[in-house]
């Protein structure tokens, strides 16, 4: 029998099946899940498109019920349904995915009643250390039940409250769902396979068919050349944006009519001002949470508003804890998922790609021109590195601006790896390195005021670890 532990990440379990998990876990897991939540009235499972994903939602289950909870089966959904279904229900949940990962991993997401999140940190460790020891609990005196529930109507008919698209130009969208489960939700939400009325979209299809073995390309939006094809597609069609989704779909990526892609932190911004002006027109304030490495425009404007900007470590069971905390509208990461207060506290693709057409069809500009206005610094991206020891790695980073932050040049901070900041002095540019929390990667992002600048201070960095550019 494999470990758990060794397949525990910061936020969630991902690892490969069968070589670090499989059904027996899954069942282990299922038994600890049980008796942590005994008092729930039932527990939400479901899973992605991943060719593993079926086995080890039945060994989940069947860990569940003879633990003595009942289980509501939910079968292929998205995460962001599960989120929905735990939050519309009120109960605690998981989904097996592995996100982008290679098809051969898969994992688990968990949330607490109120799609509340269990990381490492809050929770996850524990249960994966009961089942590790424990494997299996003697069974419980009734066995618990399953009942099958579909949700995808009542998510799609959800989503669309939140967002009124029915007042829009038309707009070609062309998406590409990565053979994930962004092309089930774009059909229920966008198009009218659940039974909506039709909206003044026209969808251009990539890729829609769900399939774990990922035929086409890895659902990975992060990785410029998985979205190759999308801005291709955008170009030959003549759309108005392109829409990338990760496998499970809480991620959205966008692609304006020219077949650029429109960085993360751009969306995240044209979104925060969206929520901002609506929270302050109900006569609130507005608070904003968003990660350390997400571009200083966010921040900026949302200030300017006369909103709070408030920065956080990356990760969702990191973000959703501190939107809950202060009240946040919204939330946004540079990797392209963001949260909703009115959904959850918890990220969705789909209805982030929802706000950015109600942005776009609500006015004649284009994408591109749109996105202008959110852009006006350069940045690097997130570059990743394979290095042997990536926290060694951002050891050498600090020790290298050690001395020019002792002279008060730069600053330091630590929340979430190692951000070298220059941004109160001329020429403006910050830096964070920082280890993955999924992958063995060291992560790069630099901003800048031009190019030129922030492209002297990425090879810097890229220089300091060892790495080329």
């Amino acid at each position: 029998m494999h470990r758990l532990r060794d397949i525990l990440k910061t936020n969630d379990l991902r690892g490969a099946v069968p070589g670090q998990w499989g059904p027996g876990e899954a069942a282990a897991l299922g038994t600890s899940l049980g008796r942590t939540f005994k008092d729930a009235e039932a527990f939400i499972v479901g899973h992605d498109m991943r060719l593993s994903g079926p086995a080890l939602a039945e060994a989940l289950t069947a860990g569940l019920t003879e633990a003595g909870l009942d289980v509501i089966f939910l079968g292929q959904v998205s995460t962001d349904m599960l989120y929905y279904a735990s939050g519309s229900l009120n109960l605690p949940g998981a989904i097996l995915t592995a996100s982008h990962n290679p098809a051969g991993d898969n994992g688990l997401k968990l949330v607490r009643p109120g799609a509340k999140p269990v990381g490492a940190a809050a929770g996850l460790a524990e249960i994966v250390d009961w089942a590790d020891a424990n494997r299996r609990a003697p069974a419980a005196e009734t066995p618990g039940q399953v009942r099958h529930l579909d949700l995808l109507r009542d998510f799609a008919v959800y989503l669309r409250e939140l967002v009124d698209l029915t007042q829009i130009r038309p707009l070609k969208v062309a998406i590409d769902a990565g053979n994930g489960m962004g092309g089930v939700l774009s059909d229920a939400v966008l198009g009218t396979t659940a039974g909506l009325r039709e909206l003044p979209l026209e969808l251009v299809r990539l890729y829609f068919e769900p399939n774990g073995a990922f035929p086409n390309h890895q659902p990975d939006p992060l990785n410029p050349a998985n979205l190759q094809e999308l801005c291709a597609t955008v170009v030959r069609a003549g759309a108005d944006i392109g829409l990338a989704f990760d496998g499970d779909a809480d991620r959205c990526f966008m692609v304006d009519q020219t077949g650029r892609p429109v960085p993360a932190s751009v969306i995240g911004t044209l979104i925060a001002m969206r929520e901002v002006a609506r929270e302050q027109a109900s006569g609130r304030g507005g608070v904003v949470v968003h990660n350390a490495i997400t571009s200083r425009v966010l921040p900026e404007l949302v200030a300017a508003a006369g909103a709070e900007p408030i920065r956080t470590r990356v990760g969702h069971s990191v973000i959703k804890p501190a939107m809950a905390e202060h009240d946040a509208v919204f939330g946004a990461e540079h990797s392209g998922h963001f949260y909703f207060r009115d959904f959850y506290y918890a990220d969705s693709g789909i209805l982030g790609a929802m706000h950015v057409l109600a942005a776009l069809g609500s006015q004649p500009l284009p994408l591109s021109e749109l996105a202008e206005m959110y852009s006006p610094y350069s940045s690097s991206g997130e570059i990743n590195f394979e290095v042997a020891d990536p926290v060694a790695a951002v050891q050498k980073v600090q020790m290298a601006y050690a001395a020019d932050a002792a002279r008060g040049v730069v600053s330091l901070d630590s929340l979430d790896g190692l951000t070298v900041s220059h941004w109160g002095a001329t020429p403006r540019w910050w830096a964070n390195v920082r280890p993955s929390n999924t992958e063995a990667m060291l992560r790069l992002n630099v901003e800048a005021e031009d190019a030129d600048v922030m492209e002297k201070v990425r090879d810097g960095i890229a220089g300091i670890v060892g790495q080329g550019v």
